[in-house]
């Protein structure tokens, strides 16, 4: 590896939520007992150093000593255009379709409230991000799920007939749909999406897809983005991305739109501009150009190979020394959402004294009833090897025992 992956960061007191949260008051993250740590598996960022061509990138504008008002430079789409040519086979995107957005759920929002009223029914699968449910529920929108389903390999995958049901029943307009798929990782095949977009098609759908996690996919894999899969798909997405999750950037704030439709693009870009505080910091138009250079995608190809085998570490793990749990080895994200149900049903103990007990051995992992997993739990494995590999040793002699 180029890149430092296994450095074990200390995080605390450096603006780092995942680890200041963790005993504050309130925060539903208790300090771990004596003798342990806080191993940080819960909020979905990344505790590895950024990329060193981000940090330059942020040096190097810090060098003039003027930070007033701007406008996005050519530079900046031009890093985004190259990026989704090479990295994500996209042709044609312009300029004019990108769009800043205050973070992906500013985003969500902004489409949401051009295309919906209150009190309409928008179709999400679940389980379901709860960004996603936080987002939908503080605007008034009627929140309809189509539960994804496990096959018999264990992959998850959309039911269509459960999907066309509730688009006719419920009169739904606008789609929320997540590719690939927090919590479940499944990173969406071409023929999958087409079906999907099909059915919105069928039902006047304008579709919201959040790809904040499409270039964090395991070797191998493709993403495929569902505005590429048809004309029509092109026609009726908005497309939601960022460089935070691949960059852990989260902190800087800056994502933005894809949009080709001109009616789609106008909807949302005024809705977003009335709120008067949709703008961009110029720092993290500075880090997007560092962050999607040449160095950037080599850092990325990099991350990728640590996720997976951080996944594969954890998986076989799980499959081999943890009887009762279930989890699908996700092709996307680095989440695991683990099923304790067989577990828990075995063991006699709840969900939450299952959580409880990770926490109390400083696994800080997350409550997957949140994201409508009725006895999950989420985990986050971008951390270093060896911290993956003391948390599970934890879980197997404090938890699952």
């Amino acid at each position: 590896m180029t890149y430092d992956f296994t450095t074990i960061l200390d995080r605390a007191g450096h603006d780092a939520l995942a680890v200041d949260a963790i005993g504050a008051p309130g925060s539903g993250y208790p300090a771990p007992d004596a003798g342990f740590d806080a191993i940080p598996m819960w909020v979905a960022d990344m505790n590895f150093p950024v990329a060193p061509s981000i940090i330059r990138a942020i040096k190097d504008r810090l060098q003039y000593p003027t930070f007033g008002y701007f406008s996005p430079s050519d530079a900046y789409y031009q890093a985004i255009i190259d990026w989704h040519r090479d990295r994500k086979g996209v042709g044609e995107l312009l300029p004019e379709h990108i769009g800043y957005q205050n973070g992906v759920l500013g985003g969500v929002v902004s489409a949401l409230t051009a295309f919906a009223a209150p009190g309409d029914p928008v179709l999400v699968h679940s389980p379901t991000y709860v960004g996603f449910t936080h987002s939908l529920e503080d605007n008034g929108f009627k929140i309809v799920h189509s539960p994804l389903v496990r096959d018999a390999d264990g992959v998850w995958r959309m039911d269509y007939e459960d999907m066309e049901r509730r688009l006719a029943e419920e009169r739904i307009h606008v789609a929320i749909f997540c590719s690939p798929h927090n919590p479940c990782g499944r990173v969406w095949e071409r023929w999958e999406i087409e079906r999907a977009m099909e059915l919105y098609a069928a039902h006047d759908c304008v579709v919201i897809s959040d790809e904040i996690w499409s270039d964090i996919v395991r070797p191998g894999v493709t993403h495929i983005t569902t505005q590429s899969v048809s004309d029509d798909a092109r026609r009726r997405t908005i497309a939601l991305y960022a460089p935070s999750k691949t960059f852990n950037l989260a902190g800087l704030i800056g994502s933005y739109h894809v949009i080709y439709d001109d009616y789609l693009r106008d909807r949302v870009t005024t809705k977003a501009k009335k709120t008067h505080y949709n703008s961009m910091n110029v720092l993290s138009q500075h880090a997007l150009i560092g962050a999607y250079g040449p160095e950037g995608r080599v850092w990325a190809d990099e991350l990728n190979q640590v996720i997976a085998g951080n996944v594969d570490w954890a998986c076989d793990f799980i499959e081999s020394r943890l009887p009762g749990v279930s989890v699908s080895r996700p092709q996307g994200t680095y989440m695991l959402f683990l099923d304790c149900t067989e577990w828990c049903a075995r063991s006699g103990r709840t969900i939450d004294e299952v959580l409880g007990a990770g926490h109390r051995a400083g696994v800080c992992w997350q409550d997957g009833r949140a994201f409508h997993g009725p006895c999950h739990i989420r985990v986050n494995l971008a951390l270093p090897l060896a911290r993956v590999q003391e948390a599970f040793g934890r879980l197997e002699g404090h938890v699952f025992c």
